[in-house]
C-alpha cells in the first residue's frame, strides 16, 4: 500500500453544499443528498487499499465520518489552489477524489491503488461526463501541476490532462463517471448505483416530491 487517498469535501451544511440543486430541492434536501454522497465516498475509500486516508475538509467533521481517516482543513483560494495544497501535504503517490461521485467503489479505484499502479505511470486521471475530472492521481504530488487550471468549466479536464502530459507524465485513465451537479445527474447516478445511501436518499426525495 503505497498510495495516499485524499477526499476533498465540504461539510454537508444546508445552504453551503449542492446549491445547484436548489431549486427544486430545499437547502436541507440538497444537504441530505450531499451527506449521503459523502458517506458513500468515504466508505468506498475506507474499503480500498491505501497507505493513508485523508479527508480534506471545508468545515467540521460529523458523525458521518468513519474511522481510519485523518482530517485536515482545506486551504484558501480557488479549487485549483485547494487541490494543490492537498497534494503538497503528501509524501509519495497520492490520489484525490471529490464527494460528487457516490457511485465510486473500491473496484473502480483499484487500478490506481493496486501494486504496480505507478510503474511507468506518472498520473491517473478520472474524467467526468461534464468535462471535468472526478479523480486525479500523481506519482510525485507536485502542486504546480494544478495551480492555474481553470476549475468547474467544460474544459477543466482537458486542460488538466494537457498539463500532465506537457510535464512529460504518462497518464493512465480511470472510467468516465458522472458528477452529481444537477437533479438530473442525481437521478442518473442513483439509478447507476442502486445500493448506495445516495440512491436511497434520492428515492426518498423523489417519493416526497411525487416524481
Amino acid at each position: 500500500m503505497t498510495t495516499t487517498v485524499l477526499v476533498i469535501a465540504k461539510e454537508p451544511v444546508p445552504g453551503r453544499v449542492k446549491t445547484r440543486l436548489t431549486p427544486p430541492c430545499t437547502p436541507g434536501e440538497a444537504a441530505g443528498l450531499a451527506q449521503a454522497a459523502l458517506i458513500d465516498t468515504l466508505r468506498a475509500v475506507a474499503a480500498a487499499p491505501a497507505r493513508r486516508r485523508v479527508l480534506v475538509l471545508d468545515g467540521a467533521p460529523g458523525a458521518w465520518l468513519p474511522p481510519g481517516f485523518d482530517v485536515v482543513p482545506q486551504s484558501g483560494g480557488g479549487l485549483d489552489e485547494r487541490l494543490a495544497a492537498a497534494f503538497a501535504g503528501c509524501g509519495g503517490p497520492a490520489l484525490v477524489v471529490g464527494m460528487d461521485t457516490p457511485q465510486i467503489t473500491p473496484e473502480l479505484l483499484a487500478p490506481a491503488l493496486e501494486p504496480g499502479a505507478w510503474q511507468g505511470t506518472g498520473a491517473w486521471f478520472g474524467p467526468a461526463v461534464d468535462g471535468g475530472f472526478w479523480a486525479l492521481g500523481l506519482a510525485d504530488p507536485d502542486p504546480e501541476l494544478l495551480r492555474g487550471v481553470p476549475m468547474s468549466t467544460p474544459e477543466t479536464g482537458a486542460v488538466q490532462r494537457a498539463r500532465l502530459t506537457a510535464a512529460g507524465l504518462r497518464v493512465r485513465d480511470l472510467p468516465v463517471l458522472r458528477d452529481v451537479d444537477t437533479l438530473d445527474d442525481a437521478e442518473q447516478v442513483a439509478a447507476e448505483a442502486p445500493g448506495t445511501r445516495f440512491a436511497a436518499a434520492y428515492a426518498r426525495l423523489a417519493l416526497a416530491a411525487g416524481r
